[in-house]
């Protein structure tokens, strides 16, 4: 217990429907609200999650495409036994980069194995990359992190290169 979440979840590490049905409206709502309130430019709009925060930027990504330019996913997984649907035919237009540390023990590198295998049968922008580490975000993936985001928005996005 303890500490700010996004969702309780089960052992298996499932979404409570409710709490994750409800952190995903708040979350739609906030980059909405973002959007049109503020001059952000959605092309130049990237989420950055770690742990459940990659769980719900995946979230957003999949079922709203065109909501965001792209996705950084640290040590997650994409949330498969929701009830969102998500748009595969829709990722012409997102920049995804999945890393993951191979001794996680907290979500198994299995997990960023299958969100590189959902994606890499989209046409989303993929890169992914596993680290010796555990579930966390070390220098390394940071580093490697910084470079791909600041590459990403210094590219023009056209669908279908990359």
């Amino acid at each position: 217990g303890g500490g700010f979440t996004w969702y309780e979840f089960d052992a298996a590490g499932t979404p409570d429907p409710v709490m994750f049905r409800n952190s995903y409206d708040s979350l739609v709502q906030f980059l909405q609200d973002a959007v049109s309130g503020y001059p952000v430019d959605p092309q130049q709009l990237y989420l950055f999650g770690f742990s459940m925060g990659t769980v719900m930027s995946h979230a957003i990504a999949l079922s709203r495409p065109g909501l965001v330019r792209g996705v950084v996913a640290n040590s997650g997984y994409v949330p498969e036994k929701t009830f969102l649907s998500f748009r595969w035919d829709a990722l012409a237009s997102l920049d995804v980069l999945i890393t993951h540390g191979t001794m996680d023990p907290v979500l198994p590198v299995g997990m960023g194995r299958r969100a590189r295998e959902l994606y890499g049968a989209s046409a989303a922008r993929l890169e992914y990359r596993e680290y010796p580490m555990g579930h966390q975000i070390s220098e390394e993936s940071l580093r490697d992190v910084t470079v791909w985001l600041t590459r990403s928005l210094d590219t023009p996005f056209t669908p279908g290169h990359g």
